[in-house]
C-alpha cells in the first residue's frame, strides 16, 4: 500500500534572506519528519533538533506534532535580547529624555 503524500512548506527567515522549501511527506508525518525530509538542517548547520523552536502558522508546536497537508512550518531563530528588558530600557530612556 502506497502512503498518500501531503505537501508542507518549511520556512526559515534570516535577517537578509529567507529559505522556503516545499516538501512532500507521508500524511502521518510529524514536524520532526518534515524538518529532516526538507534538508533544512543540512543547509543551516547552526540549527539543531535539540534546541530548535518551530511553529505552524505562528503557533509553537512540539517536534512530535502531526502535520497536515498545506501547513506552513516556521522555524524560529533564537532571541538575541530579552524583549521585556529591551522594553524597560526604552521606557527608562524615554523617562530620562523627558526629564532633560
Amino acid at each position: 500500500m502506497v502512503s498518500e503524500l501531503i505537501r508542507v512548506e518549511v520556512v526559515y527567515a534570516l535577517p537578509l534572506k529567507q529559505i522556503r522549501l516545499m516538501v512532500n511527506v507521508p500524511h502521518s508525518s510529524t514536524v520532526r519528519d518534515v524538518l529532516l525530509e526538507s534538508g533544512l538542517l543540512r543547509r543551516v548547520p547552526e540549527l539543531s533538533l535539540d534546541s530548535i523552536k518551530v511553529g505552524i502558522y505562528s503557533r509553537v508546536v512540539a517536534l512530535d506534532f502531526p502535520v497536515k497537508g498545506g501547513a506552513r512550518l516556521e522555524v524560529y531563530r533564537p532571541l538575541t535580547a530579552d524583549p521585556r528588558a529591551m522594553r524597560k530600557q526604552r521606557a527608562d530612556k524615554a523617562k530620562d529624555d523627558a526629564r532633560a
